[in-house]
């Protein structure tokens, strides 16, 4: 199975980056934070790493990392295909309130809003990637001492963000020495390492990597230290065209 490396795009961009990043849906992909350049977005303040992208689509698609200073202000910008972001950290503000390390947030299609950067801050952003009827909203503090985090099988918590009817996404703790049976995700997996460690049939992971698992694929995590995790499974399309049927049936 071939696994793209983001490492191969580890080059100092004078232009903006390629339209295609780790853009074919149908094979594995992977990228190291450190490994990655900072790529200008011709914003005063405000870099991005990419973990993928794709221009060439209707509703463009992209994932990646953004470097906000204390001040930086993103213009106002609509989501077409949706805006997700979790703060990993410092503090930013929009239109709907301020928001610290922890918050998850979901702009759904349709939506707009401005960023500025209360300090210095860091966020996974998530672009063109709702389902078309996710309308849904959210704002949320994960860091806060009553997030609704649960007990599950073998050690494991969670903290669910979002579900919807194609989409599940949630934080995670792995126990040190977690090492689960393999798991065949129907809608493909994507997974951000926040903190900790584990290893896997594609190789060695640590805070700030990013790894993307095809729909039909197994997976077989094992948890060398105590991990927290960014995941999100059901996204993924099954078909080459990309396209997943609306709930009453329609392409």
């Amino acid at each position: 199975m071939k696994l793209v490396n983001m490492k191969e795009h580890n080059i100092n961009y004078d232009c903006p980056p390629p339209c295609t990043i780790n853009a074919d849906l149908r094979y594995p992909a992977s990228a190291r934070t450190p490994d990655l350049c900072r790529v200008l977005t011709g914003e005063m303040g405000i870099e991005r790493q990419y973990f993928e992208r794709n221009l060439t689509e209707d509703v463009k698609r992209a994932s990646y990392i953004e470097h906000m200073r204390a001040g930086a202000r993103a213009e106002p910008h609509s989501h077409a295909g949706g805006e997700e972001i979790l703060v990993l950290s410092g503090t930013f503000s929009d239109e709907s309130g301020t928001y610290s390390e922890g918050f998850y947030l979901r702009c759904p299609p349709g939506s707009s809003h401005t960023h500025l950067a209360r300090t210095d801050c860091t966020l996974l952003v998530k672009q063109g990637q709702f389902a078309r009827f996710d309308r849904k909203s959210v704002r949320l503090d994960t860091s806060c001492a009553n997030a609704a985090w649960e007990d599950g099988p073998h050690g494991i918590k969670t903290l669910r963000l979002h579900k919807s009817l194609y989409e599940h996404v949630a934080l995670a703790l792995w126990p040190a020495g977690l090492k689960l049976d393999p798991t065949r995700f129907v809608g493909g997996l994507e997974l951000y390492v926040l903190s900790g460690r584990f290893v896997d049939e594609f190789g060695d992971h640590k805070a700030g990597d990013w790894l993307r698992i095809p729909a039909g694929h197994e997976h077989r995590p094992r948890a060398i230290e105590p991990t927290k995790l960014y995941i999100k499974t059901g996204h993924l399309p099954a078909s080459t065209k990309g396209l997943r049927p609306e709930p009453d049936g329609r392409a």
